[in-house]
């Protein structure tokens, strides 16, 4: 369609060919009653055959009458022969009559002529026997149930044909009347479409041009120019800028609001770090050093000692809420140095190795060789993997399984990279909360702080990896993290 057509004429373009597709198709609609009423002739013609094999089984069941009485009065043998004929005649008709389609009742009506036929032959045929031995006594009493037989055949062949002509009229009603119906529906089609395409035009004109008209006026009073023979490319264009804006303005916003939110959480973090520093951990240390004393010096029960774990692991509980604050407001910087993430799994594994014991957990290491060197500060790295094997072993709990699995491959844009798989046949974690186990201060554990991965992710990301979660509820969770292994010559051992 050419572009220097306005919308209002290209809209009344289309409506015009609307209108002339549906007159056409109003046409063809009329044809082809047309031609649908011809396919009823022919139905009707067929009928009209069957009636007409069933005229000739009248026929031939008529002119077998009377050829057994003429043998009674002169014996002659030649009746007897004719009558044959007729017969073979009568078999003919009805087999032909039996082959064109029938309803059930057509099909039963035949079915009752052939078989009252076989009886009356078979009769006919034992009249025949009773005069040709001289019994004619015999003979007339039987002829007398033959004359029977064929009234009841006569009466059903006419019960056929009456059925047949009644159909032949059906047939013909039914399509004058389906075809005079089609030719008024399409019609009447056609007279809705016209005044439907006028309906449009008017609803085109007054409520949908106008009101775009005046809104590009408007438009052209603020100082842009936007004038355009289609007016709604140009009204699109207005309104599509204006979504551009609006969701700019909200990424701002929202780029803004947690950038603000993490502020405040730092500034928080920050102080209260600071104030737990001075205030709790140089008695902790001194708490620690002195349990540590008194275990060694002292002869203890074993309740005693149980008790004195307990504290020591409350002990322990507290100094890593401190130590996660401080990690958290404050970053170390990176130490980094070449090593093999291997090396630190199997470090963390003889390290927690009490601690799975304890918890009835099992662990299953898949390593079909040891990872290549990373760029990584070992120290950090280490405490990445012991805070999602705890994680795992709390969240597995007794009976629970554990699978690390290690491999080496290619990432888009990393490039080459060290795998490794952290899953759990836990609870798993719901997919409403997915989105925010990375958060600061968000935890699923009632003494959780919160800080645990939102540490761990951080440090993976300052090590140039990345760390995804893949879990569904009820079968468990699985922490990937990917680790680049870099080969330039610019790695620097501490």
């Amino acid at each position: 369609m050419p572009k220097w057509l306005s919308l209002r004429a290209r809209i009344f373009l289309i409506l015009i060919f609307l209108l002339l597709v549906t007159m056409g198709g109003g046409s063809v609609m009329i044809w082809y009653t047309y031609q649908m009423e011809s396919l009823f002739a022919q139905s009707i013609e067929k009928e009209m055959a069957a009636a007409l094999a069933v005229e000739d089984l009248l026929q031939a069941l008529v002119r077998q009458k009377g050829f057994v009485s003429y043998y009674f009065i002169d014996g002659d043998e030649k009746w007897l022969t004719r009558l044959e004929a007729e017969r073979r005649a009568f078999w003919e008709s009805l087999k032909r009559v039996q082959n064109l389609d029938s309803t059930e009742e057509e099909r039963a009506t035949l079915q009752q002529i052939e078989s009252k036929y076989e009886q009356y032959i078979q009769s006919k045929d034992r009249v025949v026997g009773f005069y040709t031995s001289g019994d004619r006594a015999k003979g007339r009493d039987l002829h007398q149930l033959v004359r029977t037989l064929f009234d009841e055949i006569l009466d059903l062949c006419q019960d056929y044909e009456t059925m047949k002509i009644g159909k032949l009229q059906a047939m013909q009603f039914a399509s004058r009347e389906q075809a005079g119906r089609m030719r008024g529906i399409a019609a009447t089609a056609m007279l809705a479409v016209l005044g439907l395409s006028v309906l449009l035009a008017f609803v085109l004109v007054k409520q949908i041009f106008g009101p775009i008209h005046r809104m590009l006026i408007e438009a052209e009073r603020f100082g842009k120019s936007v004038r355009s023979v289609d007016e709604i490319k140009a009204l699109s264009r207005e309104v599509r800028g204006l979504i551009d804006d609006a969701d700019q303005t909200h990424e701002e916003l929202e780029k803004s609001r947690k950038r603000l939110v993490q502020t405040e959480k730092m500034a928080t973090v920050g102080r209260l770090a600071s104030g737990v520093a001075h205030s709790i951990r140089n008695p902790l240390t001194s708490i620690k050093m002195r349990l540590f004393s008194l275990e060694k010096s002292l002869d203890l029960t074993t309740d005693q000692k149980e008790d004195m774990e307990v504290i020591a692991e409350e002990t322990r509980h507290i100094d890593t809420i401190v130590r996660n604050f401080l990690e958290y407001a404050r970053p170390s910087k990176l130490k980094m140095q070449k090593i093999s993430p291997s090396e630190l799994i199997d470090m963390n594994l003889e390290l927690l190795r009490h601690r799975f014991k304890s918890y009835g957990v099992t662990v299953h290491l898949r390593r079909a060789a040891p990872l290549s060197e990373v760029l990584a500060d070992p120290d950090q790295l280490k405490e990445v993997f012991m805070n999602l094997l705890i994680n795992a072993c709390e969240a597995t709990g007794e009976g629970g399984s554990i699978t690390i699995e290690e491999e080496e491959g290619i990432s888009d844009p990393l490039g080459p990279v060290a795998v490794v798989r952290i899953r759990d046949n836990g609870p798993g974690i719901a997919a409403d909360l997915q989105e925010k186990v990375f958060e600061p201060f968000f935890s699923t554990k009632e003494e959780g702080t919160g800080l645990g991965l939102s540490i761990a992710v951080r440090i993976i990301e300052q090590h140039g990896g990345q760390m995804r979660l893949q879990s569904e509820e009820g079968l468990g969770a699985t922490f990937v993290i990917t680790l680049p292994c870099r080969q330039d010559k610019s790695w620097t051992e501490s």
